[in-house]
């Protein structure tokens, strides 16, 4: 039976075309990811990925693995704490000077912005790697690249944070005389602090987790164990560190869940501002600091010698001038290309993938799932998809899709049970089928969220994407490990001059396609 013209979708010919223009440009993507599924079946490869996982049985569990695995486990949660210290420490005067928020006139300050844009748009493995250079293998340099980046997003976000609080009780404080810090203090500090510690301890889960990748290139904790059981194709001890991992993972999850509910329990009413759990919190905070900075006994005075600082000047002296050769531009901007490629591909695979896991109405079992895929980092499923389909830019594909899903699906989930159920309900009323009922009637009303969690995540994948050639997985991060590892420090200030513009330039082309959905 053929529809009517006022029967038909009045959207078909939009929809039709914003398929063909997403097929053309996700074509050459896709070409230049090397997606290729068939490797993944290919018999060479999967008698590879078989003996590696097999060998991850049973996990290691002698006495002497069992004592280094404790201590890296002590020195991961070390330098997730002492790196987050460093990293308010940093924050805190910078959002201070980049924040409008407090002063009469608002102004922004663009210089302490671009050091802002610096700090984060580079990643915190590339940090990692250049300490390591300078101040050898061990804590120090995971902790000082952990400050460094999340330095610069907690400043950001904070700065955001008060200026997104109501200005008129700081504004009245201001215009009776008292400075900006008063101002901020008694007059937007009561209004945001629930939101900045909530930011701080999601922070410090995620730092956790990035205390673990940063050991794949020599920064302590476990994933210097990691890194080592990996090269050894040692699949006991893999798997020993990866359980330890997930469940570090799992337990940093409950204690952020249960901090960001104590914030939101109301306080109750007191002269003191301070009572016994907010005290207990602050004198555990400060115990674990100080716990942290004496298990890894960094010695930053040391980094404040002159002998130190002549080591620091002449070692970032070798990266400039950068590489501006045609014929090196021209090999950059193939890993730009590449490194994007792996972001998309990436996102969309478990941007579809996630989704279908959401839907499911046995929640249980796929929650498991979905808290599993994002335990593991990117860099370990990386080395596993790596021997999955060979190296290149297919096995950071697949890291990447395999991490996100575990991301995207819960917060998919999540959105989709927040959406308005009127709609569907009421199309499953008139005869719809429950899966029309859900295309037309559920999904319009949560699409606003999904698209936004998907842009969020593709701006965090394409930093991810390139720093996951460092073990093998193609794009910029294949290409900074190699100049580094061969001492050739102006081509690899090109590449991490790349890998800033490329941050950049997709946080830039999020925020307009953000703008666009609304």
């Amino acid at each position: 039976m053929l529809l009517s013209r006022a029967d038909r979708d009045p959207a078909v010919g939009r929809r039709l075309t914003g398929a063909i223009v997403a097929l053309l440009v996700l074509w050459p993507l896709f070409h230049s990811a090397e997606v290729k599924p068939g490797a993944l079946f290919d018999p060479a490869n999967l008698k590879v990925i078989g003996h590696f996982l097999a060998g991850f049985l049973p996990p290691e569990t002698g006495a002497e693995f069992l004592g280094y695995l404790g201590r890296s486990t002590l020195e991961t949660l070390a330098i997730a704490t002492a790196g987050m210290a460093l990293a308010w420490a940093i924050a805190v005067p910078l959002a201070y000077l980049a924040s409008a928020a407090g002063r009469e006139r608002p102004t922004l300050n663009p210089l302490t912005r671009g050091l802002l844009t610096i700090l984060r748009g580079i990643p915190e493995l590339v940090w990692a790697l250049l300490f390591v250079r300078v101040f050898g293998l061990g804590p120090a340099a995971g902790v000082l690249a952990l400050g460094l980046t999340y330095g610069g997003m907690l400043a950001k976000v904070y700065a955001e944070i008060l200026e997104s609080a109501a200005a008129a009780p700081a504004l009245a404080l201001r215009h009776n005389g008292a400075s900006r810090p008063l101002a901020i203090l008694y007059g937007l500090l009561p209004q945001a602090s629930k939101e900045l510690a909530s930011y701080t301890v999601y922070r410090w889960e995620c730092a956790i987790r990035a205390s673990v990748v940063m050991g794949f290139v020599g920064a302590g904790g476990l994933g210097q164990l990691m890194d080592q059981a990996m090269k050894m194709l040692n699949g006991g001890e893999a798997a020993s560190i990866l359980l330890t991992f997930m469940l570090l993972v799992f337990a940093a999850d409950g204690i952020s869940g249960w901090l960001r509910r104590a914030l939101d329990t109301a306080p109750a009413a007191r002269p003191s501002p301070f009572g016994w759990r907010s005290s207990g919190l602050l004198i555990g905070l400060l115990a674990a600091i100080s716990a942290s900075f004496g298990l890894l006994d960094i010695g930053f005075a040391a980094l404040f010698t002159g002998e130190a600082a002549d080591s620091i000047g002449a070692f970032v002296g070798e990266f400039f001038p950068p590489d501006l050769s045609a014929g090196w531009l021209a090999k950059v901007g193939r890993g730009i290309w590449e490194t994007l490629a792996i972001s998309v591909v990436g996102t969309l695979l478990a941007a579809l993938a996630g989704l279908l896991l959401a839907l499911a109405k046995w929640r249980a079992p796929f929650s498991f799932l979905l808290n599993t895929l994002r335990s593991v980092p990117e860099l370990v499923w990386a080395t596993i998809t790596a021997l999955a389909v060979g190296l290149g830019p297919f096995a950071g594909a697949l890291a990447l899709a395999l991490h996100t899903t575990g991301v995207l699906g819960r917060l998919y989930a999540e959105a989709l049970a927040n959406a308005p159920a009127a709609p569907g309900n009421a199309l499953r009323l008139t005869g719809a089928p429950g899966g029309l009922a859900f295309l037309y009637g559920t999904l319009p009303g949560a699409a606003p969220q999904l698209i936004a969690y998907t842009l969020y995540r593709w701006e965090m994948n394409i930093r991810m994407a390139a720093i996951l050639g460092f073990v093998g997985a193609g794009g910029l991060g294949q290409l900074l490990y190699f100049e580094l590892s061969l001492f050739h420090h102006a081509q690899a200030s090109t590449v991490i001059i790349a890998m800033l513009a490329l941050s950049i330039a997709v946080d830039q082309a999020s925020a307009w396609l953000r703008q666009r959905m609304h």
